[in-house]
């Protein structure tokens, strides 16, 4: 939106001509998610408190969990804002791609929603079927995925990149739909499955979103992606004030929700921030690259179909209690040193991700 009134602008004063950097919109991006992040939250805060939108923690978890029964949950909702927003006040709202990651996150995120409100609000453990939740997810993953198949118009935005590989390159063809709809519909119930104790999930997410703002910025350059070897996809450099929002807006929810929390994420942000993060590695050629870099969501989802599949085989729990993060809580690891310890190994990874670049 501001792109398009400084263009017009820059007719009158070439000062204005600044706005038209990619790098300083994306700084631009995460300032103000991250300024809407702080200034709305003690208000969202407040109204969720004052509603009862509280955390119902089951009985059967870490005893430790206890004391956050009714701490204000659904903030997720104050990510999304600050993100749309953000987005939409500094990226080219002339480019596709923006409006496809867009619309799924925001859809991702009133699945999560009514998830939320079933749960919450009409105080419903069960929430949202698990079926009917499945269900739309498949719907917004499977339709986002034909739209760009079929909307794709160079041969490099349906090809699989294999990461430290130079000229390894698999053209995919009707194989990219099953891909995307598995990239995105994995990563959101991943990162959601993670979002289980004070940070430990919108921190490795603003680390994964950072370094996928790279990627997208050199992709999007037509030099940079030829030195670097990667696909030059020149829609996706506008991605990057996408990928900054979520920064932004991911920091400003962490300063409200680190330990101990004042307020939860819940499902609104969880599954709209795993699609966000899978969408844009789709859209991006760097499925993989998410794998390695987003390895703590990996893990989490592992262990609980490890646990589930080893429970209904064998009769035998591997862990303590699944996902993986209440196994350690389980084993008398405080909460602080299981996310920050997390928050370590994901820094590690996301170094990995990024050494991709260069290691082919």
């Amino acid at each position: 939106m501001l792109l398009h009134l400084s263009e017009y602008l820059s007719q009158y004063h070439s000062g204005f001509s600044v706005f038209q950097y990619l790098t300083l919109r994306a700084i631009l991006g995460v300032m103000t998610a991250l300024g809407i992040a702080l200034i709305v939250g003690p208000t969202m805060i407040r109204r969720l408190s004052f509603k009862q939108i509280g955390q119902v923690i089951r009985d059967d978890g870490p005893q430790s969990h206890l004391s956050k029964s009714g701490t204000p949950t659904m903030g997720g909702a104050l990510i999304l804002v600050a993100i749309a927003i953000s987005t939409l006040l500094w990226a080219d709202l002339n480019n596709r791609y923006i409006w496809v990651v867009l619309l799924v996150t925001m859809l991702f995120g009133v699945i999560g929603f009514i998830d939320d409100y079933i749960k919450l609000v009409r105080q419903d453990p069960n929430g949202l079927a698990s079926r009917y939740k499945y269900f739309w997810q498949s719907v917004v993953g499977t339709g986002a995925a034909v739209f760009l198949y079929t909307s794709a118009t160079i041969p490099a935005e349906t090809e699989l990149i294999i990461p430290f590989f130079k000229d390894v390159i698999i053209p995919l063809g009707a194989w990219y739909i099953l891909l995307a709809y598995l990239v995105i519909v994995g990563s959101s119930n991943a990162v959601n499955l993670t979002d289980g104790l004070d940070g430990l999930a919108i921190m490795p997410t603003v680390m994964v979103a950072g370094a996928l703002g790279l990627f997208s910025y050199l992709a999007g350059h037509a030099e940079f992606a030829r030195y670097l070897s990667i696909p030059y996809i020149p829609s996706a450099g506008e991605l990057t004030i996408f990928c900054a929002a979520m920064v932004g807006a991911g920091l400003g929810f962490l300063w409200f929700n680190t330990y101990p929390a004042q307020v939860f994420m819940g499902d609104v942000g969880a599954l709209a921030l795993g699609a966000a993060l899978g969408c844009v590695a789709v859209l991006v050629r760097q499925e993989l690259v998410l794998l390695i870099m987003g390895g703590v969501f990996v893990a989490e989802t592992l262990s609980v179909v490890v646990q589930v599949a080893s429970y209904k085989l064998r009769g035998k729990r591997v862990f303590l209690m699944a996902p993986i993060h209440h196994h350690y809580e389980l084993k008398g690891w405080p909460e602080p040193r299981i996310i920050v310890r997390f928050w370590i190994i994901t820094v590690f990874l996301v170094l990995v991700g990024i050494a991709t670049l260069k290691i082919r």
